[in-house]
């Protein structure tokens, strides 16, 4: 499990998220998680974003289900206008560098079996990013079961309690977990009388046993890599027949596949296919800071890096480099990296 609360220090914190950390911390860990045994990362007012994704990448790679709650504030980065969770320096003007980016929860999860994460959220949003959101779901991930609230600005620069999220630990502290959902309808119900309706409510379940996902998961799982393939395959034939080769759901598929040759070992596949991803985003006007963009370069240079055979990996890097020259990414010197590795390997036979 990871607990997360989030928010500014100062006069831009609209909730004080850390005060519900001591709620939760009284919950026993198997009731928390819903298992007999559990371990439990909390992060109270983290200062940096790296720090928060080391943590959640460590807890997306742990064996078993993860559930991840999140308390705190929402605001929008003012160049790309995405949703990011507010940290301890976070400022109106700083967002893009001091927060941390939503959809990196999702980047990072999605690599998880399906149907075995749970997200609770307890979030407020500025006035801005309130007005987004009423009209953009927040994008959490598609294998994920995901239960909550997004609240509005409190009224007169009064900071909020994260009351959905007090309510669920209240609920925990009996030593019964109900179910993700059941638990979000009750912890719905015992805040019901405060915010009269005002809140965005969301609940998405995880997968069902007949989304392809969980069938390629169950096959990766076994070690039938092929035959996972084979299925991620036949659902982007179909997305492309569809919605076309740039549509987000063939993308979706060609970006699973990917993955699919990580797991089975083919870092040259694997590489070549996030350098196709991005190189398709682009084409069709995709920004080269857009968020699925710089992530398919991120994950072609982390690929890249795996490949052993010399000859491939010149072929890629030529092909990464191009790239990287579009699409320099949020990491500094990602491209003399490539170019440093590329002349490595002109001089290896």
């Amino acid at each position: 499990m990871l607990l997360l609360a989030a928010s500014p220090v100062g006069k831009g914190r609209l909730v004080d998220a850390a005060s519900v950390l001591p709620v939760l911390a009284a919950v026993p860990p198997s009731v928390l998680s819903g298992t007999d045994t559990a371990n439990v990362v909390e992060l109270a007012d983290p200062l940096e974003p790296q720090a928060v994704l080391t943590r959640l990448r460590a807890a997306a790679a742990a064996p078993g289900p993860l559930t991840v709650f999140v308390t705190g504030q929402l605001v929008l980065d003012r160049r790309q206008r995405l949703p990011h969770l507010a940290l301890a320096r976070t400022t109106a003007s700083t967002a893009r560098y001091t927060a941390f980016p939503w959809h990196w929860f999702r980047d990072e999860l999605r690599l998880r079996p399906a149907g075995a994460t749970t997200l609770l959220l307890d979030l407020h949003a500025d006035a801005e990013t309130w007005e987004l959101l009423r009209s953009t779901p927040l994008d959490s991930g598609r294998g994920n079961a995901v239960h909550g609230r997004i609240a509005p600005p409190p009224s007169r620069r009064a900071v909020g309690a994260p009351a959905y999220m007090k309510a669920v630990a209240t609920i925990l502290r009996s030593g019964v977990r109900p179910p993700a959902e059941q638990l979000h309808q009750q912890a719905l119900t015992r805040i019901a009388a405060e915010n009269a309706g005002a809140d965005i409510v969301i609940s998405t379940p995880g997968p069902s046993a007949g989304d392809p996902h969980a069938a390629i998961t169950a096959a990766v799982q076994s070690g039938r890599h092929s035959d996972a393939d084979a299925l991620a395959a036949r659902n982007e034939q179909a997305a492309v027949a569809a919605h076309g080769p740039a549509s987000e759901e063939a993308l979706h598929w060609a970006e699973v596949r990917a993955d699919l040759a990580m797991f089975a070992g083919d870092a040259a596949r694997s590489c070549h296919t996030w350098l196709t991803v991005a190189t398709v985003r682009l084409n069709a006007g995709q920004a080269p800071d857009a968020p699925a963009v710089e992530a398919a370069v991120d994950r072609a240079h982390h690929q890249w890096g795996q490949v052993r055979d010399t000859a491939s990996a010149r072929d890629l890097g030529a092909a990464l480099a191009e790239l990287r020259g579009r699409v320099p990414g949020r990491r500094e010197g990602a491209l003399d990296h490539v170019q440093r590795q590329l002349r490595q390997l002109q001089t290896q036979g």
